[in-house]
């Protein structure tokens, strides 16, 4: 059977480019299509400046919400990373198998880090070794799949070459795991700035949509989405017309078509995103009502949760145990 790892950081509220973009398709396919485990991973959380009552509320948040996406906790694993210790314990031994040099080419590292030091913030360490928790979230489950965007695709190349590392040096302890990408939809831009992503950490929140922003909200966002200057009309193209491009592509993920066929039904702007609006709005529905009554039931979440981990700890525990075998460390004592 396939098994199935991603997790989602509670850096932010979850924002329709994360619902349109991965978390839909969890719910949709991923978790039918094999063992699939899904994760709040909370520790990667830490890697920046924090305010820790912040991401304990939003890991809270984002936990409920991917139960009222539709994500079934008799069909795959929901959990927190932080409350299974398999992670951390996998992860020092995988930075013993990672070079200084891989971590300081990792693209994001290069970019977080120089926005901390403009930021007048120190770096942390974490900031440079995440991408090996990140693959010790995946290979401690012996994961086949893991569905990520293209901004991750580097972090799972990596995971690869460690596993291949480690079962050269070591002997054979690691599935050796592939990504996969949603096929619609899988980069929402932000509605303010089109040529950049849609991210739970922007600092304006004008151009970001998110799950749990009442209609309203919705509607006066979109309303206000940048398009682009030129005649022509509406038109589907990613390059010259990033603005009016990311509004088809919304407009196809929520009620389906093609962007370049919908393009063709508008004469002007203001119809596509009152369509585009109304289409967000209908489809967030649900999932913000089946929150309202998740969030008012709380001890069903953390019940949830503490059975997600139970689970995930006896998948992890067998491979993280070998690992250490491996690589020459005495067994582990009680637990």
């Amino acid at each position: 059977m396939t098994r199935i790892f991603s997790g989602i950081k509670p850096t932010g509220h979850m924002t329709l480019g994360n619902y349109l973009g991965a978390v839909r398709q969890w719910a949709a396919v991923d978790q039918y299509r094999g063992e699939a485990l899904f994760s709040v991973v909370d520790l990667h959380a830490l890697t920046v400046e924090h305010d820790p009552a912040r991401v304990l509320r939003l890991s809270r948040e984002i936990a409920a919400l991917l139960l009222a996406v539709g994500l079934d906790p008799a069909v795959c694993t929901v959990f927190v990373q932080s409350q299974v210790d398999e992670h951390a314990r996998l992860s020092y031994v995988l930075e013993c198998t990672a070079s200084d040099g891989e971590m300081r080419r990792m693209i994001q590292y290069r970019e977080k880090s120089a926005q901390a030091q403009a930021a007048g913030d120190g770096v942390r360490l974490s900031l440079l070794t995440y991408p090996v928790l990140m693959a010790a979230d995946i290979l401690a489950y012996g994961a086949d799949e893991v569905p990520v965007g293209d901004d991750q695709t580097q972090h799972v190349e990596l995971t690869r070459d460690l596993a291949v590392r480690f079962n050269q040096r070591y002997g054979e302890t690691f599935v050796v795991p592939r990504a996969t990408k949603p096929v619609v939809a899988a980069r929402v831009m932000d509605l303010q700035e089109p040529t950049s992503k849609m991210g739970k950490t922007t600092a304006g929140t004008g151009g970001v949509v998110f799950v749990l922003d009442e209609p309203g909200v919705v509607r006066k966002k979109v309303m206000r989405a940048v398009t682009d200057s030129g005649s022509g009309g509406v038109e589907y193209d990613r390059e010259k017309r990033p603005g009016v491009a990311n509004l088809l592509d919304l407009l196809a993920a929520c009620a389906g078509g093609e962007p370049e066929e919908l393009a063709g039904a508008y004469a002007s702007y203001g119809a596509l995103k009152k369509d585009v609006a109304e289409a967000v709005v209908e489809m967030l529905r649900p999932v913000r009502e089946r929150y309202a009554e998740l969030a008012a039931d709380a001890e069903h979440v953390e019940g949830v949760l503490r059975e997600g981990a139970e689970r995930a700890r006896a998948m992890a525990r067998p491979t993280v145990d070998a690992a250490y075998r491996a690589i020459g460390l005495l067994p582990a004592v009680g637990g």
